[in-house]
Protein backbone atom coordinates (compact mmCIF):
# COMPACT_ATOMS: atom_id res chain seq x y z
CA UNK A 1 0.00 0.00 0.00
CA UNK A 2 1.19 3.32 -1.01
CA UNK A 3 2.45 5.82 1.57
CA UNK A 4 -0.61 8.37 2.22
CA UNK A 5 0.10 12.00 0.53
CA UNK A 6 0.92 14.74 3.30
CA UNK A 7 -1.77 16.55 4.72
CA UNK A 8 -2.31 20.42 3.40
CA UNK A 9 -1.15 23.49 5.59
CA UNK A 10 -4.01 24.10 7.64
CA UNK A 11 -5.05 27.87 6.30
CA UNK A 12 -4.77 30.58 9.73
CA UNK A 13 -7.95 31.56 10.32
CA UNK A 14 -8.92 35.01 8.53
CA UNK A 15 -10.31 38.16 10.78
CA UNK A 16 -10.52 40.44 8.62
CA UNK A 17 -11.03 41.25 4.85
CA UNK A 18 -10.95 43.75 2.00
CA UNK A 19 -13.58 43.88 -0.16
CA UNK A 20 -13.95 45.84 -4.03
CA UNK A 21 -16.58 46.98 -5.58
CA UNK A 22 -16.75 48.97 -8.96
CA UNK A 23 -18.91 51.61 -10.53
CA UNK A 24 -19.00 53.92 -13.01
CA UNK A 25 -18.56 57.15 -11.42
CA UNK A 26 -17.10 59.33 -8.95
CA UNK A 27 -20.28 60.20 -7.33
CA UNK A 28 -21.78 56.56 -6.87
CA UNK A 29 -18.75 55.38 -5.76
CA UNK A 30 -18.61 57.73 -2.71
CA UNK A 31 -22.55 57.37 -1.98
CA UNK A 32 -21.50 53.49 -1.84
CA UNK A 33 -18.35 54.34 0.48
CA UNK A 34 -20.06 56.62 2.42
CA UNK A 35 -23.01 54.42 2.97
CA UNK A 36 -20.92 51.49 3.99
CA UNK A 37 -19.07 53.78 6.29
CA UNK A 38 -22.18 55.08 7.90
CA UNK A 39 -23.72 51.17 8.30
CA UNK A 40 -20.37 50.65 10.33
CA UNK A 41 -20.39 47.88 7.56
CA UNK A 42 -16.69 48.71 6.99
CA UNK A 43 -14.03 51.08 8.66
CA UNK A 44 -12.45 52.26 5.71
CA UNK A 45 -13.67 52.87 1.97
CA UNK A 46 -10.42 53.91 -0.67
CA UNK A 47 -11.88 54.72 -3.92
CA UNK A 48 -9.37 54.58 -6.87
CA UNK A 49 -10.26 55.89 -10.07
CA UNK A 50 -10.44 56.23 -13.13
CA UNK A 51 -9.80 52.33 -14.42
CA UNK A 52 -10.42 50.97 -17.42
CA UNK A 53 -12.48 47.97 -17.54
CA UNK A 54 -12.93 45.45 -20.67
CA UNK A 55 -15.16 42.39 -19.99
CA UNK A 56 -17.90 40.29 -21.47
CA UNK A 57 -21.46 41.22 -20.81
CA UNK A 58 -24.40 39.55 -22.84
CA UNK A 59 -22.35 38.04 -25.64
CA UNK A 60 -20.54 41.81 -26.09
CA UNK A 61 -17.19 42.74 -25.49
CA UNK A 62 -17.28 45.82 -23.43
CA UNK A 63 -14.97 48.51 -22.70
CA UNK A 64 -15.83 51.31 -19.62
CA UNK A 65 -14.27 53.38 -17.03
CA UNK A 66 -14.68 52.52 -13.81
CA UNK A 67 -14.36 53.38 -10.09
CA UNK A 68 -12.68 51.25 -7.64
CA UNK A 69 -13.71 50.99 -3.92
CA UNK A 70 -12.09 49.18 -1.31
CA UNK A 71 -13.44 48.80 2.09
CA UNK A 72 -11.84 47.48 4.98
CA UNK A 73 -13.99 45.21 7.32
CA UNK A 74 -14.38 41.81 9.24
CA UNK A 75 -15.58 38.56 8.19
CA UNK A 76 -18.69 38.83 10.81
CA UNK A 77 -19.61 42.12 8.39
CA UNK A 78 -19.21 40.64 5.15
CA UNK A 79 -22.15 38.74 4.89
CA UNK A 80 -24.31 42.35 5.47
CA UNK A 81 -21.78 43.77 3.55
CA UNK A 82 -22.72 42.47 0.54
CA UNK A 83 -26.17 42.90 1.00
CA UNK A 84 -25.96 46.09 1.40
CA UNK A 85 -23.85 46.76 -1.33
CA UNK A 86 -25.86 44.67 -3.90
CA UNK A 87 -28.79 46.86 -2.85
CA UNK A 88 -27.42 49.79 -2.71
CA UNK A 89 -25.68 49.25 -7.02
CA UNK A 90 -26.91 50.08 -10.00
CA UNK A 91 -25.26 47.09 -11.53
CA UNK A 92 -26.81 44.30 -12.64
CA UNK A 93 -24.38 42.01 -11.49
CA UNK A 94 -22.00 44.30 -9.27
CA UNK A 95 -18.22 42.93 -8.59
CA UNK A 96 -17.99 42.23 -5.16
CA UNK A 97 -14.77 39.99 -3.96
CA UNK A 98 -13.26 39.84 -0.76
CA UNK A 99 -9.81 38.83 0.23
CA UNK A 100 -8.25 37.65 3.38
CA UNK A 101 -5.86 40.25 5.41
CA UNK A 102 -2.95 37.37 5.63
CA UNK A 103 -1.20 39.90 8.00
CA UNK A 104 -1.64 43.49 9.33
CA UNK A 105 -0.75 45.79 12.32
CA UNK A 106 -2.48 44.62 14.92
CA UNK A 107 -3.15 48.37 15.68
CA UNK A 108 -5.09 49.19 12.21
CA UNK A 109 -7.03 45.92 12.33
CA UNK A 110 -7.87 46.65 15.92
CA UNK A 111 -9.14 49.79 14.47
CA UNK A 112 -11.43 47.81 11.92
CA UNK A 113 -12.58 45.97 14.39
CA UNK A 114 -13.77 48.72 16.49
CA UNK A 115 -15.41 50.65 13.69
CA UNK A 116 -17.75 48.06 12.61
CA UNK A 117 -18.98 47.13 16.02
CA UNK A 118 -16.30 44.30 16.79
CA UNK A 119 -15.57 43.12 20.65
Amino acid sequence: MPPSPPSPPSLPSFGHLTVLTTTDSAEKAEELARGVIEARLAACAQISAPVTSVYRWRSAIETAQEWQVLFKTTVERYDALEAHLKAAHDYDTPEIIATPVVRGSAEYLAWVTEETGGA
